[in-house]
């Protein structure tokens, strides 16, 4: 009887093995070729944004975004891409990351930062991409109207609080302008 349940127990070792190595391969495959993808996948990011008319000239009028939830990013380096919650305040576009308070988040998400140094990025919205340069917003009266904003359209309550204490990340989608690369405000 104990010969039974000891093979038994090796065979069930066995299988639970080859399922999670299994698994673990097809999610390492599917991430390696999302990184060589147009785009993002749905739980990985992607290569550059490729496809869609690149629209050059004056800006559009962003209210449609309010009908948006999320779009495609791409930060021009690294050339990875993501999907992103996104809003329209006054006429300009914002993106968040939240999360950031801790160093286990810091190395889950590495583009906020990369996107601080480097702010020139690509957007892909309902097919459309749009050069913009990333600017990251920590203080002011605009803070308090981007968490609102957020929190009105997301299920998920942001607060100014949470960007003074660096734990939720706020970007101005601004046009690109080649005088600069990024920054803070």
């Amino acid at each position: 009887m104990a010969r039974i349940s000891s093979t038994y127990t090796q065979t069930l070792l066995f299988v639970c093995a080859t399922l999670v190595l299994l698994s673990a391969s097809l999610l390492g495959s599917l991430a390696i070729k999302a990184r060589f993808s147009d785009g993002p996948s749905v739980l990985f990011s992607g290569g550059p944004l490729i496809a869609g008319e690149m629209v050059i000239g004056q800006e559009p009028d962003w209210s449609f975004v309010r009908n948006i939830r999320t779009f495609e990013l791409q930060l021009i380096s690294p050339a990875n891409s993501r999907t992103l919650w996104i809003v329209e305040h006054d006429g300009k576009l914002y993106l968040n990351s939240n999360y950031m308070g801790g160093l286990r988040q810091r190395l889950w998400k590495r583009w906020p930062e990369q996107a601080e140094r480097d702010g020139r990025a690509i957007m892909r919205i309902e097919g459309k991409r749009y050069e913009r340069n990333l600017v990251r917003i920590k203080t002011g009266p605009i803070v308090e109207h981007i968490t609102q904003a957020f929190t009105e359209k997301y299920p998920v309550e942001m607060t100014a609080a949470e960007v003074q204490a660096e734990e939720l990340w706020l970007f101005e989608l601004a046009p690109r302008n080649p005088k600069t690369n990024g920054g803070l405000r």
